[in-house]
Order: structure tokens, then sequence, then C-alpha cells
């Protein structure tokens, strides 16, 4: 029988309904794989083995509740939960105890699901690493500032984790550790609870082994639909490198042309997709409001507890609460006209399909990898779905993800779900 560590979130659930696989017997499997990998993978900020077991045998004794009735769900930490310490990656906050959980979490318990314990996050959700490693290569980041929930679903801990994206923290170490990723559209997800660091941009992920998984969460936190709904004819599919892609290694032109040929030999429209000039402007754009809104969103640790931070969101909040009000409004006005052209090419188009990231995961663990290919679909608040396609030459994986509009996120799932099959038949 196939280690029930290795399910996919949809296969674990059925086996549960069927009475095949216990919610006990996976969480034991997820334990003793988090037990023989921890102390390399270094996943997890918090994790109870009592905890976890009491709630799977509660799942084992009642009925389902939903398709994820039983099965373990890895929690970034800077997401409230109400039994568990919340730290938010700081050491301002290291005996944090949330009096409730956020609307995220809530809804997964109502599902039936096993709060599986707290993934590490950087600082805040920014930019300064923590302890994490890319579990291909330990020498090697797994990305940010979801890392955890990337490093334990790629890894087997876990079969679902949470992750949230100001810029680039679900796709890009989705990329890196070779998972699928789903970042919702702007609103699509509920954000209660979740400690923010820029109001306007910040969306909850989902990292998971398949697309339909994402559906399975998306459908307990959303009431969307549980199982993607594939497209009634192959896709028109927009190959696009962006203007940031000068700043990509080669291994991306390669997973680029890989995907466009599976999705072309499935029987897909492939072109390449020039965007308009104005969007050459948007990550400038983004980082800017990242860091007007961040630096007010912290101003409070910024004057209480300075000793706490460390010096690059020390930076970052000072450079916010400098910046000059127009200089944000300008950079709000760029992506509300580049919202609109973005609607536009997406009624020509189905899907683009763009890097995930620079390259592979960078070596060393003193930074988390640049989101320069991620900014400006955040800024644009698409949905976004991470794909792995290829190993580089460090063999470490590589992916690309696909673009969907503001609130067409079940129609991006869908074709994202046909993409998926594309690759795998290729």
């Amino acid at each position: 029988m196939t280690d029930p560590s290795r399910l996919s979130a949809g296969e674990a659930a059925a086996r549960i309904a069927r009475g095949e696989l216990t919610s006990v017997a996976l969480a034991e499997a997820c334990l003793a794989r988090i037990a023989e990998r921890e102390r390399t993978v270094q996943a997890w900020r918090h994790i109870d083995t009592d905890q976890v077991l009491e709630q799977a045998r509660a799942a084992d004794r009642s009925e389902p509740r939903s398709p994820l009735h039983g099965v373990p769900v890895g929690i970034k930490d800077i997401i409230d939960t109400r039994d568990m310490p919340t730290g938010y990656g700081s050491p301002i906050y290291e005996r944090h105890q949330p009096a409730a959980d956020a609307s995220c979490v809530a809804l997964l318990r109502r599902a039936g699901a096993v709060i599986m314990g707290k993934t590490v996050t950087t600082e805040f959700a920014f930019m300064t690493p923590r302890e994490t490693r890319n579990p291909h290569n330990p020498e090697h980041t797994p990305g940010g500032s979801s890392s955890g929930s990337a490093a334990a679903v790629a890894d087997f801990m876990v079969p679902l984790g949470y992750g949230t994206q100001t810029a680039g923290s679900v796709i890009r170490p989705a990329s890196f550790c070779g998972v699928v990723a789903y970042k919702g559209s702007f609103g699509a997800l509920p954000m209660a609870g979740i400690k923010p660091f820029c109001p306007n941009l910040d969306t909850l992920g989902i990292f998971a082994r398949t697309v339909a998984d994402t559906t399975l969460v998306r459908q307990a936190l959303a009431g969307a639909p549980g199982v993607p709904e594939l497209p009634e004819s192959p896709p028109r599919v927009g190959i696009c490198r962006t203007y940031e892609f000068p700043e990509a290694e080669p291994c991306v032109g390669e997973a680029l042309e890989a995907a466009a040929a599976a999705f072309a030999k499935a029987g897909a429209t492939v072109a390449e997709v020039t965007l308009p000039a104005p969007f050459a402007g948007l990550v400038e754009a983004q980082s800017a409001v990242l860091a007007y809104e961040g630096g007010r969103a912290y101003v409070s640790e910024y004057l209480h507890s300075p000793e706490g931070l460390s010096p690059g969101i020390q930076a970052m909040i000072e450079e916010g609460l400098a910046m000059p009000y127009a200089r944000y409004a300008d950079a709000w006005a760029l992506g509300r006209r580049c919202q609109a052209e973005l609607a536009g090419l997406l009624g020509e188009w189905d899907t683009l399909v763009t890097p995930s990231a620079p390259g592979e995961a960078p070596a060393g663990l003193g930074s988390t990898g640049n989101a320069v290919f991620n900014r400006m679909w955040t800024f644009l608040h698409a949905a976004c779905v991470n794909l792995p396609v290829l190993q580089g030459p460090q063999g470490l994986p590589v992916g690309v993800q696909a673009i969907g509009a503001v609130g067409g996120d079940d129609r991006l799932l869908g074709l994202a779900a046909w993409l998926e099959r594309a690759l795998a038949e290729a």
C-alpha cells in the first residue's frame, strides 16, 4: 500500500470516506515523515503530536463533513490559531496566543480537516529569511515568505499548506520546491485573522500536490466548486515572458518552451504575447505600494519594539513612512490602468503562462530569492497557479505560472487542471 503521507489530499480524503484509511493513520504517517526529515528541512514552528492525533481521532469518530474530512493542513505562522501560538516570524510575538482562529482556519475545522501545526514564515512575511531549507537540497533556499508550508508539502510532511502572497510569497516558493500552488485573486479567499502587511495586496494561497487539491480547499473556504471544471475545448494560451525576462536564467526559458510544446501537443492554441508598454513600470509601482502600506501596518512595532525588528524591515518601514502620498497614488493609477488592459488580454487569451521565478532556488539561506516575476501579477490582483515543469541544471524544480482574471479563480483552476494534465502527458 502507498505510504499515506505520499497521497494527494483528494486521494487521502476519498480513502477516508470509503473506510480504506483512517485520519489517524494518515496523521501518523505525516508525523513519521516530519520526525524523519524535520531536522534537515526545518519547516515547522509549532507542532504538537498529541493535539494532531486528538483531532484525527475526532475526525474518525464522526461522519465526513466535506471532501477535506480528516486531511492534515499546515498553517503559515502569520495566520491566527486559537489553540496554537502564532509568532508572525518575529521575536516580538514569541509567546503570542491569539484568542480566535483566522477565518481560513476556522473554515478548515468546520470542514473536518486536521490542523497539523504552524509552518515557518519569514519575519512578518517580509524578506528576512528564517531556518527552513529547500527539501531538494538543504543548501538552497525554499523561497519565502511561505517557506515552511511550501517545503512541508514538497517533502510529504503534509498534503496541504496555507501561504500568503503580497509580492511573490506563494508562487515563488512553490516553483523553488516543485509543488502546485494557487494564489487567489484579490478578495477571493478570506483574510480575517491574518496579520496584514499590505492590506490592498495581501492574498491567501494554497500549496498542494495537484490543482484538484486546491479546489477542495477553495470549496471549504468560499463554497466554490470542489472539482476543477475543465474547458470544453482546448484553451488559447498566451506565452508571456514579461519585461523582466532578461533577469531569468536559461532554464526558465526552457521551462516556458517545454510547457508551450506540451500545451500545443494537447491541442491548445499557443502563441507569444507581448504586454502593453505601461506594464514595464508595474514591478516598481508594486514595490512602492508595498513599502507605503507596510510602513503604516508596522509602525506600532517600529515605535515600541524596534529592537525586535531586523534591519531590513526597519528600512522598509522608514521608506514607507517617508514616501510622499503622491507617489503611492501614482502607483495605483498605473495599476488601475494595467488592470483594465489585463482584462482585455484575458478576453483574447484564456490564460497567460509566464515565469514563476527567475530560475532554480538560489544557493544559500541569506535570501529567499527574487520576486520580480510575481510582483506585477499580485499588484494587478490576478489569480495565479504554479505548475512544476522541469528540473534545472542543479537538479532543482522550475515552474511556470498560469494567470487568470480578477474574480476568475474557478475558471483559472479549470484551465490549470487542463494544463497540468497536458504537462503530465508530455
